[in-house]
């Protein structure tokens, strides 16, 4: 499948979905006007092909890629770190 534009990396927190995972991905951000940091996280639903098969608990990266429905607009490219099992 074709990818364009973004990438990152998160962990896999759902695998219910058929060919769908939710990817959580962690973030801060700076409020200049209390001068501390705000941790966010971002839950991402992403196309996860049966050649790649993630599962919950993985590292993975995703790209961006065309609308392939209505949330669906990032694909599992690689695993990068297995669940402990």
């Amino acid at each position: 499948m074709k990818t364009h534009g973004y990438q990152m990396e998160g962990v896999v927190v759902s695998d219910r979905a058929h060919k769908t995972v939710i990817i959580e991905n962690t973030y801060t951000t700076f409020l200049k006007k209390y001068e501390r940091s705000l941790r966010n996280t971002s839950r991402i639903p992403a196309y996860n092909p049966e050649c790649i098969n993630a599962r919950v608990g993985d590292t993975v990266q995703i790209a961006g890629t065309r609308r392939l429905s209505k949330t669906k607009s990032f694909v599992v490219t690689k695993i990068i770190s297995k669940a402990q099992s």
